[in-house]
């Protein structure tokens, strides 16, 4: 089992987020400063809206404040549709942040649906916008898939978006039979944003609709194996490991015909040498494939464990996995809190009503940086000092024969 720890209390994160989480303010303060920023969105200078968008979006993904949000619910949401759709870059990347933890914090509900009603088509059209930058079609590529998982009460709204999200990244299929090698462009992290919302989004579908995308995509999907991007080989592969998930979840006798192939394809990832990737490339790629390898030849998946406070989530298979993988990409170091304290997330990973923790027992469960940083130079030391000694004991057996 693999482990990540995080800790839930809101100040453990101020040392990454925004000066409005300052640990000895009061919520008083906190809401004052919001304020200040939520007014700033309106400024003239886009370096200044800019920033406040982003000060705003790492308090809410650093602390949960529901009812102060749900009262500003229409100026955050005009702010960022204003920002989206005069914005530059930066400006558009930094609105479609905020707007996807925004819907984090709402949860699904009327009010959630309001702001994807707003937002999404500005959100589509800026995905489709081939002269808008990369950047903000990527960031909102994801916000989009995101909103709509959280928000989306309409089938038809659900198909839309995955057909919206479809049209981009399947231009990275490959469109020549003797192509061997499909090569990145700029437009490649687009569509890596793209299939994964997708991907996301395909694990709340109904049956129907899940068979006819698994139809349509099983023998084409695997052609972005061959891609010179170790993070679309990746993407790709990961999407294909929850597909036969979702596929043998339907029929548990799911039979792939060019299985031979694929896992061929499969193995030398998982062993890939190539002396022309880098050695951090091929580390990364190496191991991840071995993981999906193991799925779709045999079924199984390795759990991990995600601890957060007193409490630990295991992660037990691919739909999950990559649920927790992108909240986790939008929230940053908030995850921890938000699945310590947001109902929304406790009931999508099924954790259960929040779980109350007295002030004692919080305080005993902070570390400072300092702390961290004395006991993690203990434990280096250690490990050091062991292997030191392991050698010595080498050396006295080799000397010895």
């Amino acid at each position: 089992m693999s482990h990540c720890s995080g800790y839930s209390d809101p100040s453990s994160f101020a040392e990454d987020g925004p000066e409005v989480l300052d640990e000895e303010g009061t919520q008083e303060d906190l809401e004052y400063k919001l304020k200040g920023l939520i007014d700033l969105t309106l400024d003239k200078s886009a370096k200044t809206r800019q920033a406040a968008l982003e000060g705003i979006k790492n308090a809410l993904a650093s602390k949960m404040l529901y009812e102060f949000i749900l009262e500003r619910r229409m100026t955050l949401t005009d702010s960022i549709e204003r920002c989206l759709k005069k914005g530059k870059s930066d400006e558009q990347r930094a609105a479609a942040a905020l707007a996807s933890v925004l819907c984090i914090q709402l949860g699904p509900g009327i009010e959630s649906e309001e702001v994807l009603k707003t937002l999404g088509p500005i959100l589509k059209k800026i995905i489709c916008d081939g002269t808008a930058s990369i950047q903000a079609r990527q960031t909102c590529a994801t916000c989009f898939g995101v909103c709509c998982f959280i928000a989306t009460d309409d089938i038809t709204e659900l198909y839309s978006t995955l057909q919206c999200l479809e049209n981009i990244f399947t231009k990275s299929y490959l469109k020549e039979k003797d192509a061997n090698v499909i090569c990145s462009t700029p437009n490649t992290v687009l569509h890596i944003s793209s299939l994964l919302a997708w991907t996301l989004l395909l694990t709340i579908c109904p049956i129907n609709e899940v068979k006819k995308k698994l139809e349509m995509h099983f023998h084409k999907l695997p052609s972005l194996l061959s891609s010179d991007d170790v993070n679309m080989r990746i993407a790709a592969g990961e999407s294909l490991a929850l597909l036969f998930e979702l596929a043998r979840g339907i029929e548990s006798d799911f039979f792939y015909e060019d299985m031979e192939s694929l896992t061929q394809m499969l193995r030398a990832l998982a062993t890939d040498g190539n002396k022309h990737r880098a050695k951090v490339d091929k580390r990364k790629q190496r191991s991840v494939f071995r993981d999906i390898l193991r799925a779709v030849e045999e079924r199984d998946f390795p759990t991990e464990t995600v601890k957060f406070g007193p409490e630990r989530m295991y992660i037990d298979c691919w739909v999950k996995k990559h649920t927790y993988d992108t909240f986790k990409e939008v929230l940053g170091s908030g995850m921890q809190y938000h699945l310590q304290s947001n109902e929304f997330l406790r009931n999508v990973f099924e954790l259960g009503p929040p779980v109350m923790v007295d002030a004692a027992t919080l305080k005993t469960m902070k570390i400072s940086r300092f702390e961290r940083h004395l006991y993690n130079s203990a434990a280096f030391k250690a490990r050091t000092k062991a292997r030191s000694k392991c050698r010595d004991k080498r050396a006295d057996v080799g000397e010895f024969f």
